[in-house]
């Protein structure tokens, strides 16, 4: 066995010294120059070879201590020294320690600061705020999300948004500032770590936070395990907090959602990705404009949906309160914690009911005690509500992506019998025997299937689509095998060839795109195409608005459901007389006695302009005059 000697334990004990940092270090020299100041002190006090004062007295012990501190800490004082040859070998040894130590402890002092720099750099250090949103996860939504919460956060003091992905930090903040080079009141805060271990989760603080956003991890084959993970590492931690917690993520696969929400129970919101936009594009590619509504009501650079209770309309009906509002448009009730959109006119408003209404800010939302002679009964053409008779209707597909089946499931829900769905991609498993079962679209009711192989960006095989005689065009990425800017890219060919085929033929068709980047959205402008479905920022308006306020899960949920009610964009002839001037309190009113409610309306001649919205005008004025022509249209929230 191998001899442990005094300069073996010494040696141990100064490598266990080192290995606790700098803290441990400066402690261990100031214990080293205090025991070599007090001792040298002590010698000199001692033996008396100190020279006296002015006075002929020796010096105390303490004012050799101090003499011999100030040598230690500068060697230049040691110059003006003067006394015995023993006196100044005892200063000698006390300055050369001195120098040793003061040496040691500045490359200590400069390792520690630069140690901690790079700690700091890493993104590890504990986020201490409260009340603020943790968005876990980064993925490339994360912009419109930082975007629309800075938009909400503008009338917030001090707020804080804190991110946590596996990403550098350094890399997190210079990608933020590229994107978003003003903030305004909001506070951006990065950490390095992962989601879904619970001691990195512990650094953006969520225990205090009032939302949480978790973004799925895209780059990853299974993003909704991550999310899973994270929503479990949340509300299972050991030391979570007792209150629930408000938590909103995304999911891919429609499978995992009773397992998320078995583990997330009531404190997580969920939003099925493909679902959304699937019934996005089922409802947008029957109605132009849509698309422009739902960004509208979505995003927080306008109109949003607010909850208010107004305990001056208890006792009225749902149909009165419409009419009580000049800024704000009542679309629904939340009674007992239930969400009804577009009740019934004559429901009853109890004591604790809240209105639920469109408006710019939670803080508009005011009674106007309009009078009930503002509206120009002359003016109202509602005698027939009913809707006309549907005709089989003919759909082309260009374009396959893992959403294309929950599209033409969820158009099955709209279209009426008869209709066709002529699908063309360039994909081999078209070919493939029992294709559409694989995919379930056998068996449907509504609507018969084709299935064509071809390049959907090749002029020649768009010219034998025979397109103007489709009732409208949904062009789908190839986002399942091709990079996003180059699934966007094909896309804009397409549309840039079927834009030429409507001029050259003198005709006009719908087409709806779907877009992966909103950047591209203004290349495509050029298109001229009706409407544009972008995936990611549908995802994380929705998102962020869940995130500011739980309850418009509820809402959303009803709104883009078949069943119950759904924006409809109709003939403005349906309700009101055109060609004559009116306000839009008549509007309102004439779509109050066909059970719907009108939060809005699009102007023809603006269809195309994006600065004017394409023509959506949210929530008017309902005093503001407006003249309507036959094509113009009025948006109603309604059964069908």
């Amino acid at each position: 066995m191998q001899k442990i000697t005094f300069q073996s334990r010494a040696r141990y004990w100064f490598d266990n010294l080192v290995a606790r940092g700098p803290a441990a270090l400066i402690a261990g020299l100031f214990l080293l120059s205090l025991t070599l100041i007090l001792l040298v002190s002590l010698v000199v006090a001692v033996s008396g070879i100190a020279p006296q004062d002015g006075g002929g007295a020796n010096p105390s012990f303490i004012q050799i201590a101090w003499m011999s501190l100030m040598r230690t800490l500068d060697a230049g004082t040691m110059g003006g020294d003067s006394g015995s040859w023993y006196y100044l070998l005892a200063m000698f040894i006390v300055t050369l320690g001195g120098v040793f130590i003061v040496s040691t402890l500045i490359g200590v002092l400069t390792s520690g600061i630069d140690g901690k720099l790079e700690e700091i750099r890493k993104g590890r250090s504990l986020v201490v705020e409260q009340g603020h949103t943790v968005i876990l996860g980064w993925a490339p939504q994360i912009f419109t999300i930082l975007s629309e919460l800075i938009l909400a956060n503008a009338n917030r003091r001090r707020a804080v948004v804190a991110i946590l992905a596996e990403k550098d930090k350094v890399e997190m903040e210079d990608e933020i500032r590229a994107h978003l080079p003003h903030t305004g009141s909001t506070r951006i805060v990065c950490r390095t770590g992962s989601p879904v271990e619970i001691a990195d989760l512990e650094i953006v603080n969520p225990q205090a936070s009032r939302a949480i956003i978790i973004l799925p991890a895209e780059e990853s084959e299974t993003p909704d395990s991550n999310t899973i993970k994270t929503i479990l590492a949340l509300t299972n931690a050991p030391d979570r907090r007792l209150d629930r917690y408000h938590i909103v993520a995304a999911l891919h696969n429609p499978k995992n959602f009773e397992v998320a929400r078995m583990v997330g129970k009531d404190e997580v919101e969920l939003v099925l990705v493909g679902r959304l936009i699937a019934r996005v594009t089922a409802q947008t590619c029957r109605q132009s404009g849509l698309s422009v509504v739902y960004t509208k009501l979505l995003d927080f650079d306008g109109d949003e949906i607010y909850f208010q209770e107004e305990a001056a309309l208890t006792g009225s009906t749902f149909g009165e309160a419409l009419m009580r509002y000049e800024d704000s448009a009542v679309i629904g009730l939340e009674k007992d914690g239930r969400v009804l959109l577009n009740p019934p006119m004559d429901m009853p408003i109890a004591a604790g009911d809240r209105v639920i209404a469109v408006s710019a800010d939670d803080d508009t939302i005011r009674l106007s005690g309009i009078a009930h002679n503002a509206i120009d009964e002359s003016a109202i053409r509602s005698a027939d509500c009913a809707s006309p008779e549907p005709v089989p209707e003919r759909t082309l597909m260009l374009g396959w992506n893992r959403r294309a089946p929950l599209i033409i499931r969820e158009m099955e829900n709209y279209t009426p019998r008869g209709s066709e769905v002529t699908i063309v991609a360039e994909t081999q498993a078209f070919e493939q025997p029992g294709f559409l079962k694989r995919v379930h679209l056998d068996g449907m009711k509504h609507q018969t299937l084709r299935l064509q192989y071809g390049d959907t960006t090749d002029r020649q095989t768009l010219d034998t689509l025979d397109t103007h005689a489709y009732d409208r065009i949904i062009v789908l990425s190839y986002s399942d095998n091709l990079a996003r800017q180059e699934a966007d890219a094909r896309t804009l060919i397409t549309l840039l060839h079927l834009r030429d085929m409507a001029e050259k033929s003198d005709s006009d068709f719908t087409i709806i795109s779907e877009m992966l980047d909103v950047r591209n959205r203004d290349l495509a402008e050029s298109t001229r195409a009706d409407d544009f479905i972008i995936s990611d920022r549908l995802i994380s308006l929705m998102l962020t608005q869940i995130s500011e306020n739980k309850q418009l899960g509820a809402v959303f949920a009803d709104l883009f459901d078949a069943e119950g009610c759904e924006l409809y964009i109709k003939p403005a002839a349906m309700f009101v007389e055109t060609g004559k001037a009116l306000n839009f309190y008549t509007v309102v009113e004439a779509a109050r006695r066909c059970g719907a409610v009108a939060i809005g309306y699009r102007i023809h001649a603006e269809a195309h302009d994006a600065a004017a919205e394409y023509g959506i005008h949210i929530n008017p004025r309902k005093s503001q005059m407006v003249t309507f022509v036959p094509e113009d249209r009025i948006i109603v929230l309604a059964e069908k």
